[in-house]
C-alpha cells in the first residue's frame, strides 16, 4: 500500500464559526473549526489514528481552520500562499509541540532559535556551506556513496533505510566535522541518532514526561544514545580546539564555530556549538536519508524513470567513470527526479509555529501564544496546486510545465530567514549519492518491500528493502 492509498473520501465542510471581533480588530474572527470533531477528544482521534490522511483533507474546511486536540487548541494553515507569508513574518516564531520536543536534544541551535540569536546562529555556520568548499565535500560524499554500492552484491536484498542513514551520517560527519573516514564515531552517530529519532517521535506525540522517567528498556536505549551522542560532540570540539591551538585549521564547520563571536564580540560558548552541531548532523543524517529511501523505492516501483535516470548519467559521464561534482549541470532530469521524488514522498510532514504577537493572517484573527501546525505533506498532495497530484511525474518541473502554484506549495528546503542553509549542499549530496547508485545497480521490490509511509518526526517507507541488480 501506498501513502496515497491512504488518503480517504474528503469529510464535507462545515459552515464557519460566527465571526468574534477582536479588539482593536473590528471584524476580525478566529478561523473555523475543522469538521469533525469528537466530543471531549476533538480531532485527536483522527490525527493519531491517519495523520497524513487528515491533514490532506484539512483545506476543505477553509484556508485557516481550528483543531482540537484533547483540551488544546490548534490552529491549521492549509494554503501554501497563506504557509509562504506566516514563514517570512516575523510575528511567528520558531515553537510548539515539534521544536519543543526537538529542543531536548538540539537545545538552542539553529533549528530551534528565534530572532537575533537565530540571526547570529546562521552567520556562524553560513562559512561551511560557501560555493568554494562545494569541490571538496563532492569528492568526498562520492567516495562514501561508491563505498556503499561496493558492499552490494547482484541479487542481494539491501534494507535501504538502514544503508542510506548509514551513509548520509557518514558524510555529514565527516563533511561537518573533519572526521576520518577510517574513524568508527562516523558510523556511531548513524547508529545513535537513529535510536534518538524513535524515542524522540515518542515524545512529540505523547508529552508525558513521568512516562519517558521509568527504567524501561526503550527509555534506557534512549538515554544511552543521547548520553553517547552529546559526548561524541563534545570530545571531537575538545580535539577540535586542541588543533586550532596548534595553528591547525581544518577547514570544517567546528572551525567557523570557534572562530564565531556573539554580537558583543564574545566568543560563542561551548554549549551553543554543541548545539550547533548536534542540529546539522540531525538534519544531514535523518532528512537526506529518508529522501534517498524513498527516491530508490520510486525508481523500483516506476522502471521507465530509472532507465531515463541511467541513461542521463551514462551521457553525463561517457559510461567510463563515476558521476562527478562537475558533472551536475548535465543532469538536469536527477533535479526534477528528486524534486518530483521530494514532493510526493517527502521527509518532512508537519512543522509547528508560535504566534508571538495578536495578529493575523488570512484574515483571522491569531492571539499571541497559538500553537500553529502547517503540512508540506498536505499542501504538495492538494490538487488545487498540482494535476494528477498522486502521479510521480519528475516532467511536471520542466520550464515549460511548472507553475506558480506549484513552486509555492512545494519548497523542499523551506522559506524565508528560515530557509536550510545546507540547501545547495544537500542537493549536490542527493544528486551524487543517487548518480553513483543508479550507474552500478538497478532496484527492483523484493517480496517484503512496502511503501506505505511510516511516520516518525520524519516519513519513512515502512519497509524499504530492496532488491539489486548489477548493471550489465
Amino acid at each position: 500500500m501506498t501513502v496515497e492509498s491512504m488518503l480517504s473520501t474528503p469529510t464535507p465542510p462545515t459552515p464557519p464559526t460566527p465571526p468574534t471581533p477582536a479588539p482593536g480588530q473590528a471584524g476580525a474572527s478566529l478561523p473555523p473549526l475543522a469538521p469533525g470533531a469528537a466530543p471531549l477528544l476533538g480531532h485527536a482521534p483522527q490525527m493519531l489514528r491517519d495523520p497524513l490522511a487528515f491533514l490532506t483533507r484539512l483545506r476543505d474546511g477553509g484556508d485557516v481552520v481550528r483543531l482540537r486536540l484533547g483540551p488544546k487548541t490548534v490552529f491549521a494553515v492549509c494554503d501554501p500562499v497563506l504557509v509562504e507569508k506566516l514563514l517570512k513574518s516575523p510575528d511567528f516564531l520558531v515553537g510548539g509541540a515539534l521544536w519543543d520536543t526537538l529542543e531536548v536534544l538540539l537545545g538552542e541551535g539553529v533549528a530551534t532559535s528565534n530572532g537575533q540569536k537565530h540571526r547570529r546562529q546562521r552567520r556562524a555556520i553560513q562559512p561551511a556551506f560557501r560555493a568554494e568548499r562545494m569541490a571538496d565535500h563532492a569528492s568526498l560524499m562520492a567516495e562514501e556513496a561508491q563505498a556503499a554500492a561496493d558492499r552490494w552484491q547482484d541479487g542481494q536484498t539491501v534494507d535501504i533505510n538502514a544503508e542510506m542513514f548509514r551513509l548520509a551520517a557518514r558524510i555529514t560527519a565527516r563533511a561537518m566535522l573533519h572526521i576520518d573516514a577510517e574513524d568508527d564515531r562516523s558510523d556511531r552517530f548513524g547508529e545513535t541518532m537513529g535510536t534518538v529519532f524513535a524515542g524522540m517521535y515518542r515524545r512529540m506525540i505523547l508529552s508525558f514526561g513521568p512516562l519517558y522517567r521509568l527504567p524501561l528498556p526503550a527509555n534506557r536505549r534512549f538515554e544511552r544514545a543521547m548520553a553517547e551522542l552529546h559526548r561524541m560532540v563534545d570530545e571531537i570540539i575538545v580535539e577540535r580546539r586542541a588543533q586550532a591551538a596548534e595553528g591547525i585549521d581544518t577547514g570544517d564547520l567546528l572551525v567557523a564555530l570557534l572562530d564565531a563571536h556573539d554580537d558583543d564580540g564574545e566568543a560563542v560558548t561551548d554549549q551553543e556549538i554543541h548545539d550547533q552541531v548536534l542540529a546539522l548532523l540531525l538534519a544531514g543524517g535523518e532528512n537526506i536519508s529518508k529522501t534517498l529511501a524513498w527516491t530508490l523505492g520510486l525508481l523500483a516501483e516506476h522502471p521507465d524513470h530509472e532507465r531515463r535516470l541511467y541513461e542521463e548519467v551514462e551521457s553525463a559521464t561517457g559510461g567510463d567513470r563515476q558521476v562527478a561534482f562537475g558533472d551536475l549541470g548535465e543532469l538536469a532530469y536527477m533535479r526534477n527526479l528528486l524534486t518530483e521524488s521530494m514532493r510526493i514522498r517527502p521527509s518532512v510532514w508537519i512543522f509547528t509555529r508560535v504566534s508571538g504577537v495578536d495578529t493575523e493572517l488570512g484574515g483571522y484573527r491569531i492571539p499571541a501564544g497559538t500553537d500553529i501546525v502547517y503540512s508540506p505533506y498536505a499542501m504538495q498532495h492538494d490538487p488545487r496546486s498540482f494535476d494528477d497530484v498522486d502521479v510521480f511525474d519528475p516532467d511536471r518541473w520542466l520550464p515549460e510545465r511548472v507553475t506558480d502554484a506549484a513552486n509555492v506549495a512545494h519548497q523542499p528546503f523551506g522559506t524565508g530567514n528560515r530557509k536550510c542553509p545546507g540547501d545547495h549542499f544537500s542537493m549536490v549530496e542527493l544528486t551524487l549519492i543517487l548518480g553513483t547508485l543508479v550507474s552500478r545497480w538497478r532496484f527492483e521490490q523484493a517480496p517484503e518491500t512496502d511503501a506505505t509511509a511510516k511516520l516518525g518526526i520524519t516519513i519513512g517507507p515502512k519497509n524499504g528493502n530492496l532488491r539489486v541488480r548489477a548493471r550489465g
